[in-house]
């Protein structure tokens, strides 16, 4: 092989080399191949996904909607069998009825008992004059007994009415008591009755919060999921009946920890969703996690291991949509998103990540 022969194959190797290396650099981002722009493909359109469950356990009479279609909130999604419900409401308000009935008949009680307190005040009353009236006759006729002006008859007449004039008062006083005594328990029966009318009013409240639940109805606007209701089906408290899907839409992008620093609050970000290709949207940084994405799993990692291989973690970073984009209604949960970040890109917001 001639000298310019081995001359050209010593540069082609040094040159395939520094290729070679040229490549690593830049497949790597390595200097002098460093970006202040971010990519990473693992982030996805998410929004809020309700499920929509009865309260009450029946039958599902009628299911006016169909899949993934538009609702307004309050919009009738399943209709439960509310004959039994409507019963429950009916008997509660009986009984509401029944115990208003007792509390009023407790009020008439309550003034019987105070006319009879009125009543015995005034026969003590009455009682009290007789013994005065009885004692002041003895009083006169005892000094006429002593006398012989008065026979014994008349003044053993006169101590007697006296006796029967004090036994009068004592029994007038003791029906006084008692009537008061029983003025005080029926006040008492009062409250007791009281709080059983409440406790029936409630029992009607609760009836028709039944009878209302077995309407269910969109809890905001939305489109719908998968009807998964029957009519004729029997379902129980809980039961997964369909899915509201929310106009609301953002995107969560999981950065290795590597991409982190130096993206800030606020930073624009520029997004490409795989299912509408050629479509760009625009959105904002808006807030970081908390911690990393293996610590929210249901079985994290042990890393205290002999065997340790260094694995860059993933930082869910919540982006918010601008408003007013075309073809964000296309977007739906779960999609695929590109997402690009220029760390570089001034801004006033606090830096979240340094």
């Amino acid at each position: 092989m001639s000298k310019f022969s081995r001359y050209s194959a010593t540069i082609i190797a040094v040159a395939l080399g520094v290729l070679g290396v040229t490549l690593v650099l830049y497949a790597w981002r390595l200097p002098p191949f460093t970006s202040s722009v971010e990519t990473t493909d693992n982030a996805y359109v998410r929004g809020q996904v309700t499920i929509v469950a009865p309260q009450l356990a029946g039958y599902v009479r009628e299911v006016p909607v169909q899949d993934y279609q538009q609702v307004k909130k309050g919009e009738l999604l399943v209709r439960l069998d509310d004959r039994i419900f409507k019963q429950k409401l009916e008997q509660a308000k009986a009984n509401l009825a029944a115990q208003e009935a007792s509390l009023a008949n407790s009020e008439q009680q309550r003034r019987s008992a105070e006319a009879r307190v009125r009543a015995s005040e005034a026969a003590l009353e009455g009682a009290r004059v007789s013994l005065d009236i009885a004692t002041k006759n003895w009083a006169r006729i005892e000094p006429l007994l002593k006398n012989g002006v008065v026979t014994a008859s008349e003044a053993d007449q006169s101590r007697s009415a006296v006796e029967q004039a004090r036994a009068a008062d004592g029994q007038a006083q003791a029906s006084l008591d008692v009537s008061r005594q029983d003025l005080e328990s029926t006040k008492v029966a009062r409250g007791s009755l009281e709080a059983a009318v409440e406790g029936a009013r409630a029992a009607v409240e609760l009836a028709e919060i039944d009878l209302q639940n077995t309407r269910i109805t969109a809890p905001e606007d939305g489109r719908l999921g998968e009807v998964g209701a029957r009519v004729g089906q029997y379902v129980s408290a809980g039961t997964q009946l369909v899915a509201v899907v929310p106009a609301r839409r953002w995107v969560v992008a999981n950065f290795k920890e590597t991409q982190l620093a130096g993206m800030k609050l606020g930073h624009t970000v520029r997004m490409t969703v795989d299912a509408l290709r050629g479509t760009d949207f625009t959105g904002r940084i808006e807030r970081f996690a908390p911690a990393t994405g293996s610590e929210f799993s249901v079985l994290k990692p042990d890393n205290a291991t002999g065997n340790f291989t260094k694995v860059a973690q993933r930082l869910p970073v919540r982006i918010a949509l601008d408003p007013d984009q075309p073809m964000t209604e296309n977007l739906a949960p779960g999609m695929s998103v590109v997402v690009t970040i220029d760390k570089q890109q001034g801004t006033t917001e606090t830096a979240a990540i340094e």
